[in-house]
């Protein structure tokens, strides 16, 4: 067992669910998913974000992540996190439960969310995106480096189109499909406060438009390509307007190239509210 860095308290790695991790939506009572259709059937049946959050949490149905995700909190840890415990769990979303602005990325880091818990946080993905979300006035603060730090986010959630690290970031679309209920339910119980969608590269964008159509929500057809700065409207079924808007993804491929700065992430979250 390893002491939180927060906290102090000790953990296994992975953290059974229940064990007292801060923000651990599951108990060891939470019902796990240990296939693709158990994932749907769960989904469907969570009638809160807490509640599938929970679900989320837990889920074991795509062997090859499970198997990954668990052997880089065992063995596979970074030097500098060594000491530390590992998640080594899906992550669920992170944010305001009635959030105008749903952020849509990719999947956890290995060594971030994977090791942290909480989407976008201990990584330097994070580290950019968090920065920006403080200083268009949408977290608290603006560093993301734990679960419990006392990070806030105020009119914007966070979330995953896949919910485990995934070997070499780069899940399989049978593992992107077999997850995408739980992307699906989340926009479902998002739709009445929603005004905006920020998709995250165009993993992000392809995940939502896919889910918002299989939703029954109308989306263009054919569906539109991923550009930064693109924007589209889809409409609810109860015929709420929303806008989905494409942004390069966070991740220091595009941040230490300079593809994507600081000032134009803050002008696209500056144009979603807070």
């Amino acid at each position: 067992m390893d002491p939180h860095p927060v906290t102090g308290e000790l953990f296994d790695s992975p953290v059974p669910p229940g064990a007292g991790w801060p923000g651990d939506p599951a108990t060891r009572h939470t019902a796990i998913a240990r296939s693709a259709r158990e994932v749907a059937e769960l989904a469907a049946g969570a009638a809160t974000l807490d509640h599938l959050a929970a679900g989320i949490s837990v889920c074991r149905a795509c062997p090859r992540l499970v198997a990954w995700r668990e052997d880089v909190a065992r063995t596979g840890r970074r030097k500098s996190f060594a000491a530390q415990p590992y998640w080594g769990r899906p992550v669920p979303s992170f944010g305001d439960p009635e959030a105008p602005l749903l952020i849509v990325g990719l999947a956890p880091a290995a060594n971030g969310a994977n090791r942290t818990g909480r989407v976008f946080t201990g990584d330097p993905s994070g580290d950019f995106l968090f920065a920006a979300l403080h200083r268009t006035g949408f977290a608290n603060q603006p560093t993301s480096e734990a679960a419990g730090d006392g990070l806030g986010l105020t009119g914007a959630r966070i979330i995953a189109s896949v919910r485990c690290a995934p070997p070499a970031n780069a899940p399989t679309p049978q593992e992107r499909l077999t997850c995408r209920p739980w992307l699906a339910r989340e926009l479902e119980l998002s739709a009445r406060h929603l005004r905006a969608i920020l998709a995250l590269g165009a993993v992000g964008w392809q995940a939502t438009l896919t889910a918002l159509g299989e939703l029954g929500w109308e989306v263009p057809r054919p569906l539109p390509k991923f550009a930064h700065g693109a924007r589209v409207q889809v409409t609810s079924p109860a015929g709420d307007e929303v806008t989905l808007v494409g942004c390069y993804h966070v991740s220091p491929h595009n941040t230490y190239t300079g593809r994507l700065t600081p000032q134009m992430l803050d002008d696209v979250l500056a144009s979603l509210g807070p």
